[in-house]
């Protein structure tokens, strides 16, 4: 299956080891309702670092430089009853940035303790790999959606 969808992800984090971490309610859009790291699409042209630090910004009101993303994997969904949903995601941990983030027409910040993450209003696929990247590893994951387009029907996971 050819995936059109290539998006990116930031984790804004704070602490060291990371204690807090900055999700988006998602107010409009793809994910509505839901809880999600900071990203969005890549447009034609751009690098998958530019786009994470633009979309940052125009969700936020944060500014980032694309120095200060660190690689934290890569995700690819699919939704076999939905195909144009299917996407991949590079994630990002960003430690240092400027401003602080304020709601925004599509999203509206908020800060959460790592051990009491949304899951249950998140993607049912955060379950597998936000634990692993809020603990410092890098995560390559497959994720397979269910006919009801809510629940991973199969998912591989590897960290590296």
């Amino acid at each position: 299956m050819c995936i059109e969808n290539h998006t990116t992800l930031i984790l804004l984090v704070r602490g060291d080891p990371i204690t807090h971490v900055l999700l988006g309610y998602k107010k409009r859009g793809f994910g509505a309702g839901k809880y999600t790291g900071i990203g969005g699409k890549i447009e034609p042209g751009e690098t998958v670092r530019a786009a994470a630090v633009r979309e940052m910004r125009e969700e936020t009101g944060v500014v980032m430089s694309v120095q200060d993303l660190v690689d934290a994997g890569h995700l690819t969904f699919y939704f076999p009853t939905r195909p144009k949903w299917s996407l991949t995601t590079r994630i990002f941990i960003g430690r240092r940035w400027q401003g602080e983030p304020t709601e925004t027409g599509e999203i509206r910040p908020v800060w959460f303790e790592i051990d009491h993450l949304p899951f249950d209003a998140m993607w049912d696929d955060a379950t597998y790999w936000y634990p692993y990247v809020l603990a410092h590893k890098r995560v390559r994951a497959i994720f397979t959606f269910s006919t009801d387009c809510k629940t991973v029907a199969t998912s591989e996971i590897e960290m590296w």
